[in-house]
C-alpha cells in the first residue's frame, strides 16, 4: 500500500500497531491516517486514542477492515466524521481516492 501511495503522489509514514500513535502523528506531521491492523478491534482501539486526543479530532482518517460491517456500526456509534472505511479486499488506488475525497 506504501508504495502505492507514493506513487499517487503521497508522502507516507508506515508503523506497526504503536498505542503511541498520537505521539507518531505529530512527529511526523501527518495530514490523514491509514488504518489497516488484522483485527478490526485493533483498528478501533487506534481510531479511538487519536481521536480521544482534541488536537487529532478532525484528522482524517481511513480505516481498512476485514470486518465491514462490524466497522461500519461501531463508526456511527460513535458519530465519527472525516472517516473512510474500504472492505478488504482492497487496492492502492481505492485508498488513494478515500485519502484524495477526506484531505479535499
Amino acid at each position: 500500500m506504501s508504495f502505492a501511495l507514493r506513487d499517487r503522489g503521497f508522502e507516507v509514514f508506515a508503523s506497526g500497531f504503536a498505542d503511541s500513535v498520537n505521539e507518531l502523528v505529530v512527529e511526523q506531521r501527518v495530514d490523514a491516517l491509514v488504518l489497516d491492523c488484522s483485527v478490526y478491534n485493533m483498528s478501533e482501539s487506534l481510531f479511538d486514542t487519536v481521536r480521544n486526543d482534541p488536537n487529532h479530532t478532525e484528522l482524517p482518517v481511513v480505516i481498512i477492515s476485514d470486518t465491514p460491517e462490524e466497522a461500519d456500526e461501531s463508526l456511527r456509534s460513535r458519530d465519527a466524521k472525516k472517516v473512510m472505511l474500504i472492505p478488504k479486499p482492497f487496492t492502492g488506488a481505492q485508498v488513494a481516492r478515500a485519502l484524495t475525497e477526506l484531505l479535499g
